[in-house]
C-alpha cells in the first residue's frame, strides 16, 4: 500500500513571492517614470526659455558660480535628495541651462544631501557619548564634500577640467565618429508617448505660449520627486537587508573595501542619504568609529551618481551630449575627489579632525549642533543668494 504524501504549500511563501514580484515591477515602473519626468523637464524648459539664450537670462542671477553652488546646497537641503536635484539639473541642461551654471549646482547638491544623516544623528542627542560619536560620523560627510568643493570648484572655474573630460566621454557615448551609439538610443521612443501626454495635459490647462513649458517643468519636477522618493523606498524594502549585510562585512576591512561597498549599497538602494544614515546608529553605539565609516561614506558619494546617469539616458537628439556631460561631471567630481582627498594622508585627516572637533563642541553645547545644521544648510546659503 503506497503512502501518498500531500505536498503542502505555505501560503506565506506565496504572499512573499508576490510581494517581491510586485516590488520589482514597481521598480521598473518608477525607473520609467524618472526617464519620462526628466524628458518632460527638458522639453518644458526648452519651450519656456526658447533655447540657450533664454535659459541664460532666466538663470542670470546664478551666473556667479558661488551663487549656483549655494542654490544647489539650499534646494537639496530643502528636498533632502541629491538624486532628485541632479535629475532636474540634467533635464534643465538638456533644455538649455548652461553647463557652467549647472556644474556648481551639482557640487552644491553633493553638499546639501548630507543633511539627512546629520538629522539622524540628532536621535542620539540624549546620550552625550552616543551623540558625539554619531554627530562626528554624520558631519565627516559634510566636511569631505566641503573640502572637495574647495579644491575642485576653483580648478573648474580656472581650467574647466571636469567639463572637458566629461564632454570627451559624452562624445564617445552619443556623437563620436567611430564609437557613436546615438542611433541605438531606445529610451527616447519609449518615453516620447508619455512626454507628449504630459504636454497635452499642460496644453489643456488655461495657459498659453511659454507658460505651457513652465507647467511642464513643474509637472516634471513633481514627477521626479515622486518617482525618486518612492524608488528609494521600494528598493530600500527589498534591498536594505542585503545592504546592511554588505555594510557590516565591509566596514573596518580596509578603505578600498569600504569605498566599493559604499558605492554598491548606494546603487542598490538608490539613495546616498539612506546609505549614510544606516551607518549613524552603528557609530553612535560605538560599533564603528568615524575613521572606519569614512571610506564607506565616500563610496556613497560615488554610488549616488547613478541616478543622474540614468536620467541622462532619457535625453535624445542634440541635447543628448550636454545631458550626458553634466551627468558625467557628477561622476568625475566624486571619483576624483575620493582619489585625491583619501589618497593624500594630510587631506584625508582634515574631514575626520574637523568632524570630531565639531562633535565635541556640539556635545557640550547643543545650540552649536543645531546652529550648525540651520546655518550651514539653510540660513547661510539663503542669505548669500539674496545678497
Amino acid at each position: 500500500m503506497k503512502n501518498n504524501q500531500a505536498i503542502e504549500v505555505n501560503p506565506s511563501e506565496n504572499v512573499s513571492t508576490m510581494n517581491k514580484l510586485f516590488s520589482w515591477v514597481s521598480v521598473a515602473a518608477l525607473v520609467y517614470l524618472v526617464l519620462v519626468a526628466v524628458s518632460t523637464v527638458s522639453s518644458g524648459f526648452k519651450l519656456f526659455s526658447g533655447g540657450s539664450a533664454g535659459a541664460e537670462q532666466i538663470f542670470a542671477f546664478a551666473t556667479n558660480p558661488f551663487v549656483a553652488l549655494l542654490l544647489g546646497i539650499l534646494v537639496t537641503a530643502l528636498v533632502q535628495s541629491s538624486s532628485t536635484v541632479t535629475s532636474v539639473i540634467v533635464g534643465l541642461v538638456a533644455g538649455g541651462l548652461p553647463i557652467s551654471i549647472a556644474i556648481p549646482m551639482v557640487m552644491g547638491a553633493n553638499m546639501g544631501t548630507t543633511i539627512t544623516n546629520t538629522f539622524v544623528s540628532m536621535g542620539h542627542i540624549r546620550d552625550k557619548q552616543e551623540f558625539q560619536r554619531a554627530f562626528s560620523a554624520a558631519t565627516v560627510h559634510d566636511f569631505f564634500n566641503l573640502l572637495a568643493v574647495a579644491i575642485f570648484l576653483p580648478l573648474e572655474i580656472a581650467f574647466g577640467i571636469l567639463e572637458k573630460i566629461a564632454t570627451y566621454l559624452a562624445t564617445l557615448y552619443v556623437g563620436g565618429n567611430s564609437l557613436s551609439i546615438k542611433e541605438f538610443n531606445f529610451i527616447k521612443p519609449l518615453t516620447k508617448p508619455a512626454v507628449n501626454t504630459v504636454k497635452d495635459i499642460a496644453s489643456s490647462l488655461p495657459f498659453e505660449g511659454n507658460t505651457v513649458g513652465l507647467v511642464m517643468v513643474l509637472l516634471g519636477i513633481v514627477m521626479i520627486g515622486f518617482s525618486v522618493t518612492f524608488l528609494g523606498k521600494v528598493l530600500k524594502s527589498v534591498m536594505v537587508g542585503r545592504a546592511k549585510m554588505v555594510l557590516h562585512n565591509a566596514i573596518g576591512r580596509g578603505p578600498v573595501s569600504g569605498i566599493m561597498s559604499g558605492t554598491a549599497v548606494t546603487v542598490m538602494v538608490q539613495s546616498s542619504s539612506t546609505t549614510t544614515s544606516l551607518m549613524i546608529p552603528l557609530a553612535g553605539s560605538g560599533v564603528f568609529t568615524t575613521r572606519q565609516i569614512f571610506p564607506f561614506t565616500l563610496g556613497a558619494n560615488i554610488g549616488t551618481t547613478i541616478t543622474a546617469l540614468l536620467a541622462a539616458t532619457s535625453i535624445g537628439g542634440e541635447a543628448a551630449q550636454v545631458a550626458m556631460t553634466i551627468a558625467l561631471v557628477h561622476v568625475m567630481f566624486n571619483v576624483f575627489a575620493v582619489a585625491l582627498i583619501y589618497g593624500i594622508p594630510a587631506l584625508r585627516e582634515i574631514p575626520i579632525k574637523c568632524s570630531e572637533a565639531l562633535a565635541r563642541q556640539g556635545t557640550e553645547n547643543k545650540f552649536i549642533a543645531f546652529g550648525y545644521v540651520i546655518g550651514a544648510f539653510f540660513a547661510l546659503p539663503g542669505l548669500m543668494i539674496i545678497f
